[in-house]
């Protein structure tokens, strides 16, 4: 398939990883890369000595990098390696882009900003993106409650349509297969970002236990909420809420956030045995709704291929219906 996006970043596919924290690691973004798409590497939350590590197992040139904008505060020296390193596009999210994006725009590197409503948009188009990833609430990990997929990426392409022509646009939210990509093609994206079909592979740095997990459940069994964010004293804005697939240790303390905050160092305690441990009923895990797709743990770049086809093969099928209705 041939979009803008292949053209622009010289890809095969119109696939980009999204730079997950901590699944995305170096092992999972340069195998994406390989197959043809476009992996990011997840910078996430600014921690170094995580960056670092992940950052020394990229194996490709063509690998780009994705923060937590507000977290970049932390340590925005890591902007300076992200772009020496992965410098094939960096992304930016949750946050107004417009303190890093002049860093960004003048090593001449590809700015991608994720946004969640229209405001976001516009200010995205004014800070410089090349690249906008329109992303609806059926995203695992955080985001907002205000915008579906569905409706959230035709508008955005509508508006960088009549305000930026040149800029691309990413759907993300709910895609887990071909037919999502093909969806998003319709929709007047140039591609897809997808990030929970890509947390369920053989190369995402996640827990077996965790992954096998997700492989049985329905896209049902997920839910945005603040706990751990709260456990783990994570500072997100007010308007976000990640979201995760509900186990025990949510269903104990969703709505009673303030006295978890009493509680919080006991239950970190728990929190990181859990994960340690592979204990999923404590552990979070972040996935979106589109789960419920999910029935297996392939490769990367098997995943990109087989998604691939699926989208082709979607759209090639109704493409004689389409050129009948014109004649």
């Amino acid at each position: 398939m041939k979009t803008r996006l292949t053209e622009y970043f010289g890809l095969e596919h119109p696939i980009v990883l999204a730079p997950m924290d901590p699944a995305a690691g170096g092992e999972l973004a340069s195998a994406v890369s390989a197959a043809g798409a476009l992996g990011l590497l997840g910078g996430g939350y600014a921690n170094r000595t995580w960056f670092e590590e992940q950052s020394s197992r990229v194996s490709r040139p063509d690998v780009g990098c994705g923060f937590i904008t507000w977290a970049l505060a932390n340590d925005a020296g890591l902007l300076d390696l992200a772009l020496e390193r992965h410098n094939k596009a960096i992304m930016l999210s949750f946050a107004d882009p417009a303190p890093y994006a002049p860093k960004v725009k003048q090593a001449g590197i590809p700015l991608i900003c994720q946004v969640q409503t229209l405001e976001h948009a516009k200010r995205a188009i004014d800070v410089g993106a090349d690249v906008v990833v329109a992303q609806g609430t059926e995203a695992g990990g955080h985001g907002l409650t205000a915008r579906s997929t569905m409706p959230f990426v035709p508008a955005v392409a509508d508006l960088i349509a009549q305000r930026a022509p040149h800029v691309l646009v990413l759907a993300a939210g709910g895609i887990a297969d071909g037919r999502g990509v093909a969806a998003a093609l319709m929709l007047g994206a140039d591609g897809a970002l997808m990030g929970t079909r890509f947390w369920a592979t053989q190369e995402s740095v996640i827990h077996r236990n965790a992954k096998e997990k997700v492989v049985t459940a329905t896209g049902d069994e997920t839910i945005r909420t603040r706990v751990y964010d709260v456990v783990r004293k994570k500072a997100w804005p007010a308007a976000y809420t990640g979201r995760l697939m509900t186990n025990g240790f949510i269903e104990k303390w969703h709505g009673r956030e303030n006295e978890l905050r009493s509680l919080q160092e006991a239950e970190l305690q728990r929190v990181e045995m859990a994960s340690a441990s592979g204990d999923y009923d404590t552990a979070n895990v972040t996935v979106g709704e589109s789960i419920g797709l999910i029935n297996d743990i392939p490769t990367a770049g098997e995943l990109v291929r087989r998604i691939s086809a699926e989208a082709s093969a979607c759209l090639a099928r109704y493409a004689p219906a389409r050129n009948s209705m014109a004649a």
